[in-house]
Order: structure tokens, then C-alpha cells, then sequence
């Protein structure tokens, strides 16, 4: 049975967010990063179960790449439909894909990879 609350992704977010404050990245950015990486990692718990994902975080020149992987190997529909405008969920990957410049996901041996990429100037 899976626990009610997801898992606690504050370290995760710290991490980024130190990270990116220390590269000198804007407030704005950091916040759609933190956003990106709260929506995917809650996914991989909620629909695929990890009760606690694995996140990497890779910062090269002036491009961030934040991977959150799990054990399904069920792959994040493409496109996906619109969310009913009265349903509690939903919109998740839509948030993505709008907060973030490249969005996928890639099947792992075991399971998968969902990433995003930001780049500092856009």
C-alpha cells in the first residue's frame, strides 16, 4: 500500500535551487525549475508508484538538465489531451512543457528517465 503523502523532495529542491543561485540564474528561472521538478517528481510517485525517485541534476555552461527517474516503464503519453477544466489533476506534464524549454522521456533498464532542460539565457 502505497503512503498518502509523497515523498519529501526538499532536498532535492534545495539542491537545485543552490545550484542555480550559485550560476547566477534568475529567481525566475529557479522558480519554473522548482516547479518542473515538484510536478515530475510527484508523477513518479503517484502514477508510477517509486516511493522515493531518483533525481539528477546536470549543470553544463548554460543549460540545466533535471532528470526524476522511477521503476515504471510506462512512458508519459504524447500528446496528451487536454485536462478537464474541473478535474483536481491533470495538468502536470502540460506545466512542464510550458515552464521548461525541452521536455521527454527516455526508457531506462529498469523503468524510465522523465527530464526537462532550461537554459539561463533564453
Amino acid at each position: 500500500m502505497r503512503a498518502c503523502n509523497p515523498p519529501d523532495w526538499s532536498t532535492a529542491r534545495a539542491e537545485l535551487s543552490d545550484l542555480l543561485a550559485a550560476a547566477g540564474w534568475s529567481p525566475s528561472l529557479i522558480g519554473d525549475a522548482e516547479l518542473a521538478l515538484h510536478e515530475l517528481f510527484v508523477n513518479a510517485w503517484r502514477h508510477a508508484g517509486s516511493p522515493a525517485p531518483l533525481v539528477t541534476l546536470v549543470l553544463s555552461a548554460q543549460r540545466l538538465r533535471v532528470s526524476v527517474c522511477d521503476d515504471s516503464p510506462v512512458l508519459p503519453g504524447d500528446p496528451r489531451p487536454p485536462a478537464d477544466p474541473l478535474s483536481c489533476s491533470g495538468r502536470g506534464l502540460h506545466l512542464v512543457r510550458a515552464l521548461t524549454h525541452r521536455f521527454g522521456a527516455d526508457p531506462r533498464k529498469q523503468g524510465k528517465a522523465v527530464w526537462f532542460e532550461l537554459e539561463a539565457a533564453a
